[in-house]
């Protein structure tokens, strides 16, 4: 499977469950997520987009996604502090070795500001992303069980030495159970805290 694959078995919409550990509290948080992941072609006008606002090429991209969320924390104070949003990122492989690369994002999930994180695929067709902040970096892990079950594990570390694991089980919603919610609405994908922690999609 390469990295462009990968993204396309992700389109679609999921519901994410996830723990999330705070190490320096040694407490653990519960979440849930409603994620829509879009598969995006190398010519659509959003890569092109973001290859421009990160002066690359986008000759070199391979294609990327849309990713949307909307979810909840265990933490929270309000029913007001809903924890949603949407990014583009785009797949830019490295010449020598194209499963290996960079990932070109309009704004980060640990910062929210343009970054360029890298991504690699596994020997067990597994993504992994890795990205710098200035204040923090973050690494998450990405592995289907099936098809229809995604898992995810992810770190934050700052910088003064506090950090999260989180993990994740995100199963597909099919549009006729989407359908028989009765609070059934668009859905969307993953954010700073929703994947909790790190990368979010």
């Amino acid at each position: 499977m390469n990295v462009m694959e990968f993204f396309q078995l992700s389109a679609g919409k999921w519901l994410s469950q996830r723990t999330t550990h705070h190490l320096a509290f040694k407490r653990s948080e519960g979440g849930e997520s409603e994620i829509a992941v879009e598969a995006l072609s190398v010519d659509d006008p959003r890569i092109l987009e973001i290859c421009k606002l990160h002066d690359i090429d986008p000759s070199l991209a391979v294609g990327g996604a849309q990713v949307q969320w909307m979810g909840t924390m265990a933490w929270d104070r309000s029913s007001e502090e809903n924890h949603e949003g949407s990014t583009v990122f785009v797949l830019v492989p490295d010449e020598d070795n194209p499963r290996n690369g960079r990932l070109l994002r309009e704004v980060g999930y640990a910062e929210i500001v343009p970054v360029i994180g890298r991504y690699a695929m596994d020997d067990e067709d597994g993504l992994v992303l890795i990205t710098e902040y200035e204040t923090m970096s973050s690494k998450e892990h990405f592995w289907f069980a099936s098809p229809d079950v995604r898992i995810r594990s992810g770190t934050v570390k700052r910088f003064g030495g506090f950090s999260t694991a989180s993990f994740c089980t995100e199963t597909r919603i099919r549009e006729e159970a989407q359908s028989d919610r009765p609070d059934s609405q668009p859905v969307a994908v993953a954010d700073s805290r929703a994947f909790s922690s790190n990368f979010g999609w």
